[in-house]
């Protein structure tokens, strides 16, 4: 088969048009699945710590968005699981995986936020994970990420 060149006047599309892919976004988009995996199993992870034993994190007084620890720990237990699933979804390249990581990084960004006084260090740097992971998955228009 032969390939045409393109006609005088017109241009293929650049990676930043909206008809194109960016690199950037498809690769992003991989990455931000990886991470959804992984924060997914971190967040099992601390759900399992703060489930387990009550002493793995800091007591807060009088916080407004108090709850047991044992509670927040089934909270990041159950989104763990369900953000590591939706992480492998997109790695599949699954178009609702896109739609539901948007929803459960903003969901855990939210959760995260609140956890803030308990562990301020792992939560800053999961916003940061979480904010990436959207604007990933907001900008990528290709099919398939693998």
């Amino acid at each position: 088969m032969a390939q045409t060149a393109p006609t005088p006047g017109s241009s293929s599309p650049r990676p930043s048009d909206p008809g194109g892919v960016s690199p950037w976004a498809a690769g992003g988009t991989m990455f931000a699945g990886v991470l959804l995996v992984v924060d997914g199993i971190l967040g099992v992870i601390k759900g399992i710590a703060g489930i387990a034993t009550d002493d793995v994190y800091a007591r807060i007084n009088n916080y407004v968005f108090e709850f047991n620890v044992t509670t927040w720990g089934w909270i990041h237990l159950i989104l763990g699981i369900v953000i590591a699933v939706v992480g492998l979804g997109i790695l599949r390249g699954a178009t609702w995986a896109r739609w539901v990581g948007v929803g459960l990084a903003a969901l855990n960004m939210i959760a995260n936020f609140m956890w803030l006084p308990y562990q301020p260090i792992w939560a800053v740097v999961s916003l940061a994970i979480d904010t990436f992971v959207i604007w990933a998955l907001c900008t990528d228009r290709s099919k398939s990420v693998v």
